[in-house]
């Protein structure tokens, strides 16, 4: 969804900073990536349904028993069409750090991993110091330039069009009872998405951007924290 509450300079610095980064070529040792979370809400079956059989479907009761919640962190890299997805019990500092962590592992040849994300309290260096302590989680923090949307602007993370792929592709209309089945449907997911090596096909420039909210370029320095 489009909403940009006030279009001011620090608006438009980030906004176009993680559109230069969309428009750079590809590279492998300098790989764009998305990351966003999803909340996940687990439900169970209170009672049967009925098993489909020719000329009639699937029928489930409306009923059903909810699980509790849980979370999914969801990552792309647009130009490549590698997907990552991992569930968590829930989108803590912690499991962060853990997601970042693994991203790192997947690009071991990387210069850095340019890495596109919302506002969120954890997405921090904070989070990854806590989880494995100064000294490293200082070096996995470099492993990574960061590029951070603009409040109220999470249209301009692809880690969004990702989600979307995830929850209609993955996890549909079903009822998904617990993190177990959650995680072998992700992985299964996972196997199929990156065998066919999907990509994004992301069209929205700085160009177009300057001329949609007709505003002049600026010019400013960004540090990578």
């Amino acid at each position: 969804m489009w909403c940009v509450p006030r279009l001011d300079e620090a608006y438009i610095v980030a906004m176009e900073d993680v559109l230069a980064t969309y428009e750079r070529p590809y590279d492998a040792r300098n790989p764009v990536v998305c990351l966003d979370e999803k909340p996940l809400v687990l439900h169970g079956e209170a009672r049967s349904g009925s098993a489909a059989r020719p000329g009639r479907s699937a029928r489930r009761d409306y009923e059903y028993v909810r699980h509790g919640t849980a979370n999914a962190f969801c990552a792309v890299e647009p130009k490549a069409g590698r997907h990552f997805a991992w569930v968590t019990p829930n989108r803590g500092g912690s499991h962060f750090a853990g997601t970042l962590f693994r991203l790192a592992m997947a690009y071991p040849e990387a210069e850095t991993i340019h890495l596109v994300m919302d506002n969120l309290n954890i997405h921090r260096q904070k989070a990854l110091v806590d989880c494995f302590g100064e000294e490293m989680g200082a070096e996995l923090w470099s492993c990574f330039t960061v590029h951070h949307t603009p409040k109220h602007a999470s249209w301009l993370n692809q880690a969004e069009i990702e989600i979307s792929l995830y929850a209609r592709q993955c996890l549909g209309k079903r009822r998904i009872p617990d993190l177990k089945t959650v995680r072998r449907e992700t992985a299964a997911w996972l196997r199929g998405i990156n065998r066919e090596k999907i990509k994004i096909n992301w069209n929205f420039t700085r160009k177009a951007a300057r001329k949609l909210f007709a505003y002049q370029r600026i010019t400013s320095r960004r540090s990578k924290d």
